[in-house]
């Protein structure tokens, strides 16, 4: 997956926005307001911090160890960082997208949610 590829899936779900709140080179993908993905798009490989639940965040890190590992500057328990340089499929990482915006909707009020199913 290329950073074009990541930044266009982390801006396909509904009210998804880019923002740079740290510095130009950091990609804060955010849903009203809250973050669900966060890169430095220009590194080398390229990652992507993800947030997971806790259970699913240890069960990953030790399938793909090497690949995902807990969050980098991040709480450990409820972010992962992925690795997005081929060594995973990309169908496995568009699936940790799309759970780290899911949970962060979750946990949004009730009338956001219903705000966004209206998108």
């Amino acid at each position: 997956m290329t950073p074009e590829e990541l930044r266009a899936l982390c801006l396909s779900f509904n009210a998804a926005v880019e923002d740079f709140p740290f510095n130009p080179d950091i990609s804060v993908f955010k849903v009203l307001g809250k973050m669900f993905a966060l890169s430095w798009m220009d590194d080398r490989p390229l990652k992507v911090n993800l947030k997971c639940d806790p259970e699913d965040a240890v069960r990953l890190r030790t399938e793909h160890e090497g690949l995902i590992a807990p969050g980098y500057h991040m709480n450990k328990r409820h972010w992962n960082t992925v690795t997005v340089d081929g060594g995973l499929p990309d169908r496995l990482i568009r699936e940790l997208v799309e759970d780290s915006y899911d949970l962060v909707v979750a946990g949004l009020p009730r009338a956001e949610r219903l705000r966004l199913d209206r998108c």
